[in-house]
């Protein structure tokens, strides 16, 4: 599967971005588990962790840039390598998350949908093909569409449920009575 999508990647937009989001959304939290033991003493700045995530998502979605890593193979490399450290960066402080910190991370995920939804609103509404090299797929307007969908819906969907389920969680933990009684 990895290498047809790979190939349908230089050809639609929509298999280019479930490539990214393949990446980011599952391998590097799955990479992240698995170290989850090795990797305990290791606490980075959660706003760089944040930066890193987004950051990465809007650099390589500037057109020229975007257009560089479909032309170069190494670049394409580099890319999707960015992505992964790129999304076990942003995946860090939710899976190593410390109980002083537990109310960041719902915040943590919510603020890391806004980039990504009016990442994604543009190339749903922008109404012209925004990447070039995609222009002779069969309806190349329709596919950027499609993409921007798929990623807006994706992104707010495995942000946002987690933030959810925690928030949940904690507010649920704030309203039990305490353990300690009288008598």
């Amino acid at each position: 599967m990895t290498l047809q999508l790979a190939h349908l990647d230089h050809h639609f937009l929509t298999a280019h971005m479930v490539m990214h989001l393949l990446i980011m959304m599952v391998a590097a939290p799955l990479i992240l588990f698995a170290a989850r033991p090795t990797l305990v003493r290791w606490h980075p700045p959660i706003a760089a962790c944040w930066l890193a995530g987004t950051l990465t998502v809007l650099l390589w979605h500037v057109p020229s840039v975007f257009e560089l890593a479909l032309q170069s193979r190494f670049w394409h490399q580099f890319e999707l390598a960015s992505f992964l450290v790129a999304g076990i960066l942003f995946w860090w402080p939710i899976i190593q998350s410390h109980p002083s910190s537990r109310w960041s991370v719902p915040v943590y995920l919510f603020l890391a949908t806004l980039p990504c939804d009016a990442l994604s609103a543009f190339l749903v509404f922008c109404g012209h093909v925004v990447y070039r090299p995609y222009l002779s797929a069969l309806s190349p307007l329709e596919d950027q569409a499609l993409a921007g969908a798929l990623m807006w819906v994706t992104v707010t969907f495995v942000y946002l449920i987690p933030a959810l389920v925690l928030t949940a969680r904690l507010l649920s933990e704030r309203s039990r009575p305490s353990e300690v009684g009288v008598g």
